[in-house]
Order: C-alpha cells, then structure tokens, then sequence
C-alpha cells in the first residue's frame, strides 16, 4: 500500500476561508489526506465518497450549519463511525452540552491554536469508538453538571 493510501483522512467543514486554510495546512503537516469544505451542504454531498476518518465541524454557517450537519449524521447512523470535533465560536455551555448530545465527540472553543485542534484529533483517532463513546458521556455529565450549579447558584440570587 503506498503512502497516500495510508493517509487518514480528515474533514474540515469551516466557512471562514482563513480559518480554513490554516487548519488544512497544519493537517497535511501532520501528514493526514485533508479536505476542506465551506458548508454543510458541500459536506453532506462529499461525505458519502470522501468517507473521513474524522469531521471538524463549524457550527454556525448557511444555509445548511453545523447542527444540520450533526443531525445528518445522527439520522444515518454515522456518528459512531465517524467521530465529530466540533470547533466553534459558540461559547456558551448550552452550546457545548448540546454538540455533545447531537453526536460531537469534543467540543473546542475559538479561537484555538490548530495545534492543539490537530493534537485532539490525534488523541481521538487514538481511541476506540467505546473510548470515545466513553468521553463523550463523561463531557455531557460534566456539562450538565455545571449548568445544574450555574443554574441553582442563578436562582439563588433572585
């Protein structure tokens, strides 16, 4: 089998161009077979034929965002088998709770350094699909977790 063949591939789904093209870059660095795509309706069509090994998910694009995305995914089935990093400028823990629950492995924050994007991704693949299974119930217990305190130390100031 030769070397591109051996290239584990990576899905980028970001509409920002830069951001885009950085993380591409710094994926191909690391020696993955990368594509990236500005849409999620771009991401449904090559989904199917490119069949990544991992999706990087924006959430807020159009018309077809993220979370249609997640939900495509979920509603084929493919969520298990195709492991989801969502990186988003959505900060909020609702957010975060909710990409967890709709079938996102990890959840990360923007800005971030791609770096730390393509050690994740790394860590991950690393993993089995009960091992991320795993964490990723262990990020939403954690979730629910906080909003539950923030929500009673809330109420408590009222």
């Amino acid at each position: 089998m030769d070397e591109e063949a051996q290239k584990t591939r990576i899905l980028i789904i970001e509409d920002e161009p830069a951001i885009q093209q950085v993380m591409c870059y710094f994926f191909k660095l690391h020696k993955f077979e990368v594509l990236g795509v500005s849409g999620g309706q771009e991401a449904l069509d090559v989904i199917p034929t490119f069949r990544p090994a991992m999706i990087i998910l924006d959430l807020v694009m159009h018309p077809v965002s993220g979370w249609d995305v997640l939900e495509w995914l979920n509603a084929h089935s493919l969520t298990t088998q195709i492991p989801v990093l969502v990186v988003s400028a959505l900060v909020n823990l609702t957010a975060q709770l909710q990409g967890c629950e709709k079938g996102a492995v990890e959840y990360i924050t923007k800005p971030t350094q791609p770096s730390v994007i393509v050690e994740r991704v790394q860590a991950l693949l690393a993993m089995s699909a009960e091992q991320r299974t795993m964490l990723q119930r262990k990020r939403i217990d954690e979730q629910r977790q906080i909003l539950k305190h923030l929500y009673a130390a809330q109420s408590d100031n009222w």
